[in-house]
Formats: structure tokens, sequence, C-alpha cells
């Protein structure tokens, strides 16, 4: 899993900056339309959320706590459930969900299977 953490991670950090891009432009149609559209700033959400969650799993990528992979869990589940819920007009908010989604199910998997290698006291 410590590959995983760190291929996720530079992904989530170079992907970060093109949701961040998107976002931005899904926010200026949201204001030129008026209809009260949240996809930009749903957009940005995600894309915070995916850089923190790139820079948590470099940071801890070594670590065997449990800690770490919670953290990357959480921080990963916002930006799914951000990103495929409110999408709005930036269908490719659904891509950065999905995305997010993948890194927070092989967390979840890298907790349960981590808790078995560890040895008990």
């Amino acid at each position: 899993m410590k590959v995983w953490k760190l291929v996720a991670g530079i992904f989530s950090i170079v992907l970060s900056v093109i949701v961040l891009f998107q976002s931005c432009a899904a926010g200026v149609v949201d204001a030129i339309e008026d209809q009260g559209g949240t996809s930009g700033s749903a957009g940005l959400i995600v894309a915070i959320v995916m850089l923190a969650g790139g820079i948590v799993s470099i940071a801890t990528r070594s670590s065997q706590k449990k800690g770490a992979n919670i953290a990357l869990l959480i921080l990963f589940g916002i930006g799914a459930v951000t990103g495929l819920a409110m999408h709005g007009i930036y269908t490719d908010l659904i891509i950065w969900g999905v995305f997010c989604l993948i890194n927070a199910i092989l967390a979840l998997i890298n907790i349960i299977t981590g808790s078995k290698n560890q040895p008990t006291l």
C-alpha cells in the first residue's frame, strides 16, 4: 500500500490544480447564468480536499498507523460526496468524485488489512 499512497498523493496534487482551474471556469459560468448554481464552489471544495488528501497520502506513505488511513478516508470521502452530489453544470466533477471515491475505498481496505498485519501485544 506504500506505492498506492505515493501514486495517489502525486495524482491528487496534480489533479487538484486541474480541478481548481475547471471549478473557477464553472463558477464564472454559474455567475453568468445566474440560476443559483453551486458547481464552481463544489469544485473548489473538491480541489482543496484533493490537495490535502494528496499531501497527507505522501506524508504518511510509510506509516502503518490507522490514524493516517482514517484521515485519508475522511478527506477523500468528503471529496467523493461533494463531487458526486453537487456537480451541477460541471459534469467533470463526477470524474473527480469517482477518483476520490476510489482513494477512499483503498484507504478503507488499508485500514481493514492493516489491522491484521500488526502484531498484537
